[in-house]
């Protein structure tokens, strides 16, 4: 089951984070909305609303929760640069997932949020100078600082993990 809920692994943090590693995060999130939507766009809704694991979320689910996941991600980047350690608002990804938006909407209108977010993510991360990747918010439901390389990484690993659940799904329901 471990490896159905966490099919890249967990996410585990570098202890140095280099500029090529920062490039490689940037690149991922780059690369993500095609990546997705190459996944899911020709997907039936029989297929869209199959879990990628027993108890799991739907396909659909799993990228509304990406383009909610991702929003937030990329607002938190931007409080991190223009407030002095600001404590983020956390939310109930769970909840969230099963709003009807997530459960029931077309994935278009999510695809379409994930590629704006991520151009603009993206466009900001490459501006970011040596001293902002070291800006940081606070994570109340963590109770820890997160500075914007460790968002950056998380949320690269967080593309790559919920990429797998999809690949992996299709794979093992060959719809490949």
């Amino acid at each position: 089951m471990e490896q159905l809920k966490y099919p890249i692994g967990r996410y585990d943090p570098p202890q140095v984070f280099t500029a090529e590693l920062l490039a490689a995060y940037i690149s991922t999130i780059a690369t993500f909305p095609a990546k997705i939507k190459q996944e899911v766009i020709n997907l039936a809704d029989e297929q869209l609303d199959t879990p990628y694991r027993p108890g799991g979320w739907t396909v659909r689910q799993v990228v509304n929760h990406c383009a909610d996941s991702h929003a937030n991600a990329f607002i938190r980047h931007k409080l991190a640069l223009t407030e002095e350690k600001p404590v983020i608002s956390p939310y109930m990804q769970d909840a969230w997932a099963y709003l009807p938006d997530s459960q029931h909407m077309p994935v278009a209108p999510a695809l379409s949020i994930i590629e704006g977010v991520h151009n603009r993510w993206v466009v900001l991360l490459n501006a970011l100078h040596e001293d902002q990747w070291l800006r940081s918010f606070i994570h109340p439901e963590y109770g820890k600082e997160i500075t914007l390389k460790e968002s950056a990484g998380n949320y690269a690993w967080h593309c790559e993990h919920h990429l797998a659940h999809i690949t992996e799904l299709k794979k093992r329901m060959d719809w490949m």
